[in-house]
């Protein structure tokens, strides 16, 4: 009998690896040990976005910021030091990445409360949760008990975060690298019905593009400048900015998609029909969303006694 297939072996090894993650994972990994842990988290969300609605997007990102650079670890929170250099200084981080103090806050109150149990990686899971809650989005079951990284890598920051230059085929592979499959990408791609975008990452979208609304165009051009504002912000969804619904594939449908790599969910390729479906089926895209969520947060997670739990988010203890 012939052996198996090298790449059969690798299938399998890859499927045992995702189900030792999920049993090592667990909904209630906090229960008996830091039992407010989840409320205090919820809490100190809800009352971020209340000073600022834009901070629920801040800290959803985040998580996916994190997770995207060797999995759900932390990394993305850690400092720049003399002899250590993190992920903050990447080129889709740099001036572009915020929540950090409301992580700060999240992890003082629980250090007071249960010292060196709940990860800095966890509370970003969570609050990523909380605050598309609390934007009048879905719920679903965090699973818990991942523990902090004690490195970081700007190398993979630049190279694996998604680019909002991608073409549909580069947003396919980058989280297909990620285990994540192109109806995930789609879904997860709604996170965009809120949060804002830096000129910089549209300016050529709106000059140079003919596949955009030509109002749209002009209302983003007013804010950025041909040659000066890389900074500026203009909202991901101009129609519900602060609101967590479909309104973005609504937008994408009249080609008012704000990022080239938005538009390119609905340009007459393989992600037109799932963008139409969920511009008319909200709950479709949320149930969508909610499972790509669980998956996402299930990217190479450290586990058991590796890694660390943190002190404080921003650097090693």
């Amino acid at each position: 009998m012939a052996s198996p297939k090298p790449f059969a072996c690798s299938a399998i090894a890859l499927l045992f690896a995702a189900n030792l993650v999920s049993a090592q994972l667990s909904a209630n990994f906090y229960d008996k040990s830091c039992p407010n842990a989840l409320p205090t988290i919820r809490i100190a969300v809800r009352s971020a976005i209340a000073r600022e609605n834009r901070m629920g997007a801040s800290l959803l990102r985040l998580h996916f910021h994190d997770c995207f650079v060797n999995g759900c670890d932390g990394s993305v929170l850690l400092d720049d030091t003399p002899t250590f250099t993190g992920e903050k200084t990447a080129a889709p981080n740099n001036n572009s990445l915020r929540g950090f103090d409301v992580i700060d806050n999240i992890k003082a109150h629980i250090e007071g409360i249960c010292p060196q149990v709940v990860s800095c990686a966890d509370i970003l899971a969570v609050a990523a949760r909380e605050s598309v809650v609390a934007l009048g989005g879905p719920t679903w079951v965090v699973q818990l008990g991942r523990r902090d990284s004690t490195t970081a890598s700007l190398d993979t920051a630049n190279n694996d975060i998604p680019a909002p230059t991608f073409d549909l085929g580069d947003l396919t592979k980058s989280f297909s690298n990620k285990g994540l499959s192109a109806t995930d990408m789609i879904a997860l791609s709604g996170a965009h019905t809120i949060g804002q975008a830096r000129c910089v990452n549209f300016r050529n979208r709106i000059y140079s593009e003919t596949n955009i609304d030509t109002s749209l165009a002009t209302s983003l051009k007013s804010n950025c400048p041909n040659t000066t504002g890389d900074n500026n912000i203009s909202p991901l969804d101009a129609s519900t900015p602060y609101a967590f619904d479909n309104f973005y594939y609504k937008n994408l449908l009249n080609k008012k998609g704000v990022l080239h790599s938005d538009q390119q969910l609905f340009n007459g390729g393989s992600a037109d029909s799932q963008t139409t479906t969920y511009s008319s089926n909200m709950a479709t895209f949320f149930t969508d969303f909610s499972a790509a969520m669980v998956k996402m947060g299930n990217i190479n997670p450290i586990t058991g006694s590796s890694g660390q739990i943190r002190k404080n988010c921003r650097k090693v203890n």
